[in-house]
């Protein structure tokens, strides 16, 4: 356990959750009188954990607002996502401020080398910020098993053991060896992502949120209050293998028809009598960038991955009940170039009487961070208790 009170936990939750929150809000919130707040938060700017920052000047009068933000110095948290062609490690403030990125690619060939440099960059990280970093959270684009193994099957990535991304010990003022982190979660890359945009994008307050992350493949994920239903090993959300695809076509996780088969890089190579390419999202990304130019064959691959990807978001908004849907990595890319084939397919999926007041269809606001965003999410949930 740290040294914070039930009542300093809470109010750097809040401040956290609600970045420019005002020592006069943490009061109401916190149900607590102003001059008990005034000495909870001179304490934690004494550790170091919190910092008042005078509002701009409004031009009234009255003593001036006092925000309520990260300490210059205080604890750090690193966000890592590590996709099908690239890798970044960031170190996030309290309230979500990116302070400084690193980042990488790779041939997807070994899984364990990507691990290595994933470690390598977080401990730069955690020397460029000494004694700060917290904790790590790791996305991967995959099932995690155990909260620790990775079996990527686009990749081939088979009981990959993700805590090798996980810096190494390094010597205190004594010495003597510490872990560099508090902290280490790793998680789906897609539902990470989800929870992302739950606590920092488009989709905060919404009651039931669907995520859909299209990649080399889709997943996602339900969030409810900005957590992300589990399932019972943890793994639910693997929406790309609902099969509502090709039964002639033959995914990588071993079944036929998956939904992710029909709106991915592949996806736009069958369409346009490609090979599958090597490299699928860089691929995906040229096709639409000359579909949005308005080029006729990838046009036609582009509209018919937009049509499939509406037609199973609507579908899993009638089997789900969710009142707001946001899409993210190609499939934000899909919905700015084809939006009439993407939202015309999912209001035709929806059943008669979800028509009337559909739920929202958004581009994901975090773009390619929701998945680091998110992880980084994972690790302040875990440390309140632990500062």
């Amino acid at each position: 356990m740290g040294t914070l009170t039930a009542r300093g936990a809470q109010l750097m939750r809040l401040a956290h959750e609600r970045p420019g929150l005002t020592r006069a809000d943490a009061a109401r919130a916190l149900g607590a009188g102003t001059g008990t707040t005034a000495d909870l938060v001179a304490r934690l700017a004494g550790e170091h954990l919190l910092h008042e920052r005078p509002a701009p000047p409004s031009g009234t009068r009255g003593r001036p607002t006092r925000h309520l933000v990260a300490h210059p110095t205080g604890p750090l948290v690193l966000g890592a996502a590590v996709s099908h062609e690239d890798w970044r490690v960031a170190a996030l403030e309290l309230g979500g401020g990116l302070l400084r990125t690193e980042r990488g690619t790779h041939d997807g060939r070994d899984g364990t080398a990507v691990l290595r440099a994933v470690r390598a960059a977080a401990g730069r990280l955690h020397r460029r910020f000494p004694g700060r970093v917290r904790g790590l959270g790791l996305a991967v684009p995959g099932p995690v098993h155990d909260g620790h193994v990775l079996d990527a099957t686009i990749l081939g990535w088979r009981a990959l053991d993700l805590r090798a991304a996980a810096p190494a010990p390094v010597p205190d003022a004594g010495g003597h060896g510490r872990a560099s982190a508090d902290v280490f979660v790793a998680g789906n890359d897609a539902t990470l992502a989800a929870v992302g945009e739950a606590r920092r994008g488009a989709a905060t307050g919404a009651a039931a949120h669907l995520h859909l992350h299209v990649d080399a493949g889709l997943g996602g994920a339900l969030t409810t209050g900005g957590h992300p239903l589990a399932g019972a090993r943890g793994q639910a959300g693997e929406f790309g293998h609902v099969p509502l695809g090709d039964p002639a076509v033959r995914c990588p996780c071993g079944a036929r028809g998956c939904w992710g088969t029909t709106v991915d890089g592949t996806a736009l190579a069958r369409t346009l009598g490609d090979p599958a390419p090597a490299d699928p999202v860089s691929y995906a990304r040229r096709v639409l960038d000359r579909a949005a130019a308005g080029e006729d064959g990838p046009l036609r691959a582009a509209r018919a991955a937009g049509t499939s990807l509406g037609r199973g978001t609507g579908g899993l908004v009638n089997a789900l009940d969710a009142d707001l849907v946001t899409l993210g990595g190609l499939g934000a890319r899909l919905l700015e170039v084809v939006p009439d084939e993407v939202r015309g397919a999912c209001s035709e999926a929806l059943m008669g009487f979800r028509r009337d007041t559909p739920p929202a269809l958004l581009p994901a606001a975090l773009g390619d961070d929701g998945p680091l965003v998110g992880a980084a999410e994972q690790v302040w949930s875990r440390l309140w208790d632990l500062l």
